[in-house]
């Protein structure tokens, strides 16, 4: 089942475009990052699929609904931790969540059961009477987070859900985000800037520039967007020779080739079976060679790559 579906998506600010012909499918229970640098599109995006804004033109269903025409129903099913997070820091972690709750409508009953399941699962029980101001920033993005999945959304929004976070309590939340996926059965869309953190926990991805969907998959299916699907690192123990390059590119099994240093090189190749053959090769070439590791291009590459090619064809 799609959770959201967008097709052909467009969204205009007066005469500028901040979409333009976006499409992209998420599945029930995935984890879906969607990335870019500030203005590719992501907060409109965003506000689109939650029904507080019209598309220009295309269509889109959240939850199998109209966002725009439903939009009351889809926030009811939704879920969204904002950067920073949205929080009384003079009320206690009960006050605030018993707050929230009420404005979701859940009776008393619901609600004060919710509130100590999420209050266990957070680990946040024995801080429940104390004022969130005194928090943590663990503490309080752990509480932020029990606050939108207080009414069990179907649906979940994180926007920098790691941002100002130091590394160990950024890695507490990834592992959160996984546990809230399998334990709760909760779709996850993800806004962020740290790639590296993205790549711990999506399933799929959507890339963004300008408004424009550069690529949207798995993380294999971006890293043959991109032309990084399969690489392998080459090391020598002797300078290489300045033709190497030409060379091996005149071979069927090698896509492209990149000099890393003198004795260094990548090579991306058709498939990891052809491997044999250009170390057969390399060897008739008398090359002395120290090391051959296949390489899984990260998502950071992968962004880098299709940002920089656009750069290139404006």
């Amino acid at each position: 089942m799609d959770v959201i579906n967008l097709n052909q998506v467009s969204f205009q600010y007066a005469k500028s475009f901040a979409l333009r012909d976006v499409s992209f499918r998420m599945q029930k229970g995935e984890v879906f990052a969607l990335l870019g640098p500030n203005g590719a599109g992501k907060t409109t995006t965003i506000r689109l699929v939650n029904g507080l804004l019209n598309t220009s033109s295309g269509s889109m269903t959240v939850l199998g609904c109209d966002p725009y025409k439903d939009g009351i129903t889809i926030r009811r099913k939704t879920g969204v931790l904002t950067e920073t997070p949205a929080l009384y820091e003079r009320l206690t972690a009960l006050e605030n969540l018993t707050f929230f709750g009420k404005l979701n409508g859940m009776s008393k009953v619901d609600l004060n059961k919710r509130i100590q399941e999420l209050l266990d699962y957070f680990d946040l029980s024995e801080h429940a009477h104390q004022r969130v101001g005194t928090y943590s920033r663990g503490m309080r993005q752990r509480l932020a987070i029990a606050r939108a999945l207080l009414h069990h959304p179907e649906l979940l929004f994180l926007d920098e859900p790691t941002s100002n976070l130091d590394p160990e309590i950024a890695r507490q939340v990834q592992d959160l985000i996984l546990q809230v996926k399998r334990e709760e059965g909760c779709s996850v869309v993800i806004c962020t800037h740290r790639l590296y953190e993205a790549e711990q926990v999506c399933d799929h991805a959507a890339i963004m520039h300008e408004g424009k969907l550069l690529a949207e998959g798995s993380l294999q299916e971006l890293r043959e967007a991109a032309g990084l699907a399969k690489r392998v690192r080459f090391a020598f123990q002797k300078p290489l020779p300045t033709a190497l390059k030409t060379e091996l590119l005149q071979m069927k099994v090698v896509k492209n080739v990149e000099l890393q240093d003198e004795k260094e090189l990548v090579l991306g190749v058709s498939d990891y079976e052809s491997v044999p053959e250009i170390l057969a090769w390399m060897i008739g070439k008398n090359l002395a060679i120290l090391s051959v590791i296949p390489e899984i291009p990260s998502l950071e590459e992968v962004y880098f790559k299709l940002q920089d090619h656009q750069d290139e064809v404006k």
